[in-house]
């Protein structure tokens, strides 16, 4: 008995460990998307490949509409306010540049996101103990 509750307890703290790590991760996957696929709408706005363009930049709005449901903003306070703002002031631009094929749109909006995931970066970079 003594053995088989200590295995569930060892097992709840090795799964909610795994979820932690992979929440961290995916979101470091998210930024580093957002960033890629932004890259690429842009550079299909140049090639006059719109279709291309258009996928990237919605995966692109995507990542930000997931990122969004993902933000604590309640347990965040006015940091999490401040950074829900710039999401939601990407996504608007990104469709704009969408709507409008605008690559000056995309030149402004790409420093942003690469910007949040620098920052996701070094956060969790600092989270695990600065290695």
């Amino acid at each position: 008995m003594a053995m088989n509750s200590y295995g569930n307890a060892f097992n709840t703290y090795k799964n909610n460990s795994v979820n932690f790590a992979s929440k961290d991760q995916l979101l470091l996957m998210l930024v580093d998307g957002a960033a890629k696929f932004s890259k690429i709408g842009r550079q299909a706005i140049l090639d006059k490949e719109a279709k291309k363009a258009h996928e990237n930049i919605v995966k692109t709005q995507n990542i930000f509409y997931e990122l969004m449901t993902t933000l604590d903003v309640d347990k965040g306070g006015e940091w999490a306010q401040n950074l829900m703002r710039v999401y939601d002031f990407i996504v608007k631009r990104l469709i704009d540049a969408n709507i409008k094929k605008s690559e000056e749109i995309m030149n402004e909006v790409i420093p942003l996101i690469e910007d949040i995931r620098d920052t996701w970066n070094k956060a969790y970079k600092v989270s695990k103990g600065g290695k």
